[in-house]
Formats: C-alpha cells, sequence, structure tokens
C-alpha cells in the first residue's frame, strides 16, 4: 500500500500521508512519495490547489523511529545530505506554484509541524496539538526554524523551540501558526472547500503571488517595493488579467487558461 494516498476532488488534489499504525511517521519512503505527488500536482494542469493530511488520528508525528536511531550510524557527508533532501522538500512546498493547504487532523509534532509550517494556509482540528519537540531528543529543529521565524516572529520561535512544548491549535491559532481551528470530523471537508475556493482564482496571479510572498521577507522595503512594481507591470500583461477584466465587465465567471 502507498505512503501517500492521491485522490481528486474537482480542482483539489488531496494527498493523504498513510502511515497510520506509527502516527504517520516520515520514512524515506513516505517523503519520497510526498516529494513525487507535489511534482506530479504541480505538473498537472486539472488540479487547482492541494491539500495535505494525515490518515488516521494524527497529522504526521515526525521521524520514523527507524531513521531516528540511523542517523547515530551515519557519516556528517551522509547526514548533510538527507537533510539536504528535505530542505529541498520544504523549500518546493514553499514554493509550490498551487495553493497548498494542511488539513492537521491531529497532533503534529516535529518534521510533521515543519510540514504544516511550509503550507500556505493551515485548517486544524479542535483537539489538534502541535510542536517542534528536537530539542527534547538533542536534535535542532533548524530547517523549521528558518520558516517558523518568519511566520510567528522571533519571540513565538524562541517559545516554541527552546521549551519543545506542544500546544494546542488554539494557541497555535493566536501564534500565527493556524489559520482556522474546526471540529475535527469536518477539517478535512473544511480545507477542502477553502482550497476549492483559491482554486477558482486565476492561476497565474497565484503563481506570481506566491513568488512573491516567498521571496519578500528576504528584501528590505525600497527593494521589496521595487521587485512589487515589476510583478504589477507583469500582472497587467498576462492573459489572466485580460479576462479577468472581460469576465468582471461581462458579469461573468473567468475562464482561465489551465
Amino acid at each position: 500500500m502507498s505512503d501517500v494516498i492521491v485522490r481528486q476532488d474537482g480542482a483539489v488534489r488531496i494527498l493523504t500521508l498513510n502511515r497510520p499504525e506509527v502516527r504517520n511517521a516520515l520514512s524515506p519512503a513516505l517523503r519520497q512519495q510526498l516529494s513525487e505527488a507535489l511534482v506530479a500536482a504541480e505538473d498537472d494542469d486539472t488540479v487547482r490547489a492541494v491539500v495535505i493530511t494525515g490518515a488516521g488520528d494524527a497529522f504526521c508525528s515526525g521521524l520514523d523511529l527507524a531513521e531516528l536511531a540511523s542517523l547515530l550510524e551515519r557519516s556528517t557527508a551522509e547526514n548533510r545530505a538527507d537533510s539536504r533532501a528535505l530542505a529541498d522538500l520544504l523549500l518546493h512546498m514553499v514554493r509550490f506554484r498551487k495553493p497548498l493547504l494542511a488539513a492537521v487532523n491531529g497532533p503534529a509534532v516535529a518534521g510533521g509541524a515543519g510540514l504544516m509550517t511550509a503550507c500556505d494556509v493551515v485548517v486544524a482540528a479542535d483537539g489538534a496539538r502541535i510542536g517542534y519537540t528536537e530539542a527534547r531528543i538533542g536534535f535542532v529543529a533548524a530547517l523549521v526554524a528558518v520558516l517558523l521565524v518568519r511566520q510567528v516572529g522571533e519571540k513565538h520561535a524562541r517559545d516554541l523551540l527552546l521549551s519543545a512544548r506542544l500546544v494546542p491549535a488554539s494557541e497555535a491559532m493566536a501564534m500565527g501558526l493556524v489559520n482556522e481551528v474546526v471540529a475535527a470530523d469536518e477539517v478535512v471537508a473544511h480545507t477542502v472547500a477553502r482550497a476549492q475556493a483559491m482554486a477558482r482564482n486565476a492561476p497565474g496571479s497565484i503563481e506570481l503571488t506566491k513568488q512573491l510572498l516567498a521571496g519578500l521577507p528576504g528584501v528590505g522595503l525600497d527593494d521589496g517595493m521595487r521587485w512589487a512594481v515589476e510583478v504589477n507591470a507583469l500582472a497587467r500583461t498576462t492573459e489572466d488579467m485580460a479576462e479577468g477584466v472581460r469576465a468582471f465587465l461581462e458579469k461573468r465567471e473567468p475562464s482561465w487558461r489551465s
């Protein structure tokens, strides 16, 4: 059985991490299958948004126990290569050309919290708990820290990383980690509905917006405005813009190109 279940709901591709017997722990096979599924979704013009969730009662519990044990036996070069592969997965998620949403149906811990953090929008079940717990075992949540500081600011990031505590979904939402908290039995359907709404927007506009959002935190105010001017000017010349304006004036739904 596949470690990632793929199904389609209209324009939304749903990717379900499928190792419920180990709370969807991140084995090398699962990470590889998730990466491949994301590439396939990005290349498929029928897919306008993607939702990631977990099978069973957990979103993702982080690295597989067998994977954790093997870290101690690897050389520095081997660990660097593995870390680079995980960094590439997280960067692909952040830069994914389409809306990428997490339906956090249960605990999202360590690497699982990292996957959640790399998504554009997070909807969490009211009973879900989220934690960057690496410090409990002498590890460092280095890759995720890069994303975390950008999202919640330094004070919240320090709290989460240094305490390694699990926080309830409501507190995660107050910090800015989670966009919305809903009942556990509604989390996937609600997230898919949000994804469907995003999927109705212009794909070219979404892609340019995501490129801008990924890069803006790393530039100063003046450079950011210069970049925004170029993106703004480019957007005005696209077929998406032309179709959107025509549809608005003609009082109809736009018909976006794939």
